[in-house]
């Protein structure tokens, strides 16, 4: 749904992931084995990246200001059965927090947090407020506190009904 540009790094794994479900439509893609090939995803591992996504919708309406969608499994204790390690680059010392052999996608997805905490934009990382919605998208606002995933459609949308419930 959003026109903006996807999240930095790690993030867009993450981004991917939250917006395979279309709140307004009811699709998602994991139900496709295309989306699930994007993911890297069996049909197996379908039920827990759908616990996964919803966690992660919940701590991105969190970012924005709003309570959880639903009630979901807290995402810290879905990232703490990640199996990650640290890998340091021989040729300059850097050390990354990295998933373990094949790498779950709950292990990415921690790896990737983990990324985004160091780099300082994991509190960007929002979920747009509109409740037909809730798509996952990066703020780039100057002051960190865009609340949807896109002015031209769900941020126009909430104006709108603003604007006719003052006209009522």
């Amino acid at each position: 749904m959003s026109e903006r540009s996807p999240a930095p790094g790690g993030l867009g794994l993450v981004e991917t992931l939250v917006n395979t479900l279309d709140l307004e439509t009811g699709a998602d893609s994991l139900d496709t084995e295309e989306g699930r090939a994007r993911l890297g995803l069996t049909e197996g591992d379908v039920p827990a990246a759908r616990e996964l996504r919803e966690s992660l919708r919940a701590t991105l309406l969190a970012h924005a200001g709003h309570p959880p969608h639903r009630p979901v499994t807290p995402l810290g204790e879905l990232l703490a059965a990640a199996p990650l390690v640290v890998t340091v680059d021989p040729a300059d010392g850097s050390a990354a927090l990295a998933p373990t052999g094949e790498g779950s996608l709950t292990a990415r997805v921690a790896a990737a947090v983990a990324q985004a905490l160091v780099a300082g934009t994991w509190s960007r990382f929002k979920a747009c407020e509109a409740a037909d919605c809730h798509w996952a998208y990066y703020d780039r606002s100057p002051a960190g506190r865009g609340r949807w995933c896109s002015m031209q459609v769900c941020g126009a949308r909430a104006k709108m009904r603003r604007y006719r419930a003052k006209e009522s």
